[in-house]
């Protein structure tokens, strides 16, 4: 089954990403995988980091002439900066000259400094940047990849940003409108709500803070059944909302209409089942997102993740204690940005796309593409 693991630091000197499980034959080029990772970098309100990485990207291992070969695929990231913090992350003996010593509240900081006894924060928030989802997002375009193969496509979108919210009469975009959303300075696919985003952005900005928001992923072209209904750790909403909820600065998940459905009578809250001769059964709503029982439908999938506003100002205000002093102070400053939210889309596709793609490889099998879509295509034309 698919799986990944990344390692690397923030300002180390690179990342790295294994993906194990893609059948042979899958057509991955470093041109996909950098096209990925420059959409990451996208957004209005990033910080001026994003201008100067450019994600160098390397493929180390598992794929030849363009095409995996069923074993482990490894991809390296470098850190174009790496010069500039050769001496602060070297891997060699040594001794940092300015220790960071007020942890930011709203960060792993402290919790990470007390968990491993450190005393300096740098040796928790190298790690726990968000700057290790970029790694990810290079697995996500192998899983993406893999997705279109049988059909699916998964796209993000911001519907939120601060007190700025997206229509509900608003038609949610599908894969042909990736494009749209993607030049749209906040990845917002309604224009009137987008100006309102960036006033909010641009208000934050002026004082120094920082602004949350919500996206929304969906997938088209699921197949049913994806997922399990028989354990706990098998669910496909469960799955998801783990992997949604591992990005960083993510407080909240929601599968279909999440929370708002739990507001309403058993007989407003359900999609119902529709047969038709010529495509078979479908449900009339998304009002489940596309899953039940911990399987997919083969619904529209919804998925929704909110993202706090980061821990890091750009006009350091939160209140904290220097952990040597035991002195009340200010957090420190790192370089940020005023929001990530555009660009935490791009990574909730790729958890998404991840899961997906896990979920159908363990479904279907296949050592090679042509078994994978092959196997496929047999369960659909079995299909009642």
């Amino acid at each position: 089954m698919l799986r990944y693991l990344t390692a690397g630091e923030s300002h180390g000197k690179g990342l790295v990403v294994i993906v194990e499980g893609l059948p042979a034959g899958l057509e991955i080029a470093v041109e996909d995988v950098q096209g990925e990772l420059a959409r990451r970098r996208l957004g209005y309100g990033r910080g001026p980091r994003m201008r100067f990485e450019q994600d160098e990207v390397t493929l180390l291992a598992g794929i030849r002439h363009g095409r995996t070969l069923g074993s482990p695929v490894a991809i390296e990231i470098g850190n174009t900066e790496w010069p500039k913090w050769e001496d602060e992350m070297s891997p060699a003996k040594g001794a940092t000259a300015k220790p960071l010593t007020q942890p930011r509240p709203g960060h792993a900081d402290l919790a990470g400094m007390q968990k491993y006894g450190f005393t300096d924060a740098r040796d928790v928030l190298e790690r726990a940047s968000a700057r290790e989802t970029a790694a990810r997002v290079a697995a996500g375009a192998c899983a993406k990849s893999l997705l279109r193969t049988v059909d699916v496509e998964v796209l993000s979108h911001v519907i939120a940003m601060g007190t700025a919210e997206v229509k509900s009469s608003t038609p949610r975009p599908t894969p042909t409108d990736l494009a749209r959303i993607d030049e749209s300075q906040v990845r917002c696919f309604d224009a009137s709500a987008e100006d309102a985003m960036i006033e909010q952005i641009k208000a934050a900005a002026k004082d120094g803070d920082s602004l949350g928001g919500v996206v929304e992923v969906l997938g088209y072209g699921l197949p049913v059944g994806l997922g399990s209904h028989v354990h706990w750790d098998r669910k496909l909403d469960s799955l998801l909302s783990a992997a949604l909820m591992s990005i960083q600065a993510v407080k909240g998940v929601e599968i279909g209409d999440g929370f708002e459905v739990a507001h309403r009578r058993g007989s407003d809250a359900h999609d119902a089942i529709v047969w038709e001769a010529d495509s078979g059964y479908r449900r009339d709503s998304d009002l489940a997102g596309g899953v039940e029982g911990g399987m997919s439908t083969g619904a529209l999938l919804v998925c929704r993740a909110a993202m706090k506003p980061l821990a890091t100002l750009n006009r350091p205000t939160l209140r904290t204690v220097d952990v040597l002093t035991k002195e009340e102070t200010v957090s420190f400053k790192e370089r940020t940005d005023v929001t990530a939210v555009p660009a935490m889309g791009v990574v909730a596709e790729t958890m998404v796309a991840l899961v997906l793609a896990a979920e159908a490889q363990r479904k279907f099998g296949g050592d090679s593409v042509n078994e994978f879509v092959a196997n496929r295509n047999a369960f659909i034309a079995g299909l009642d």
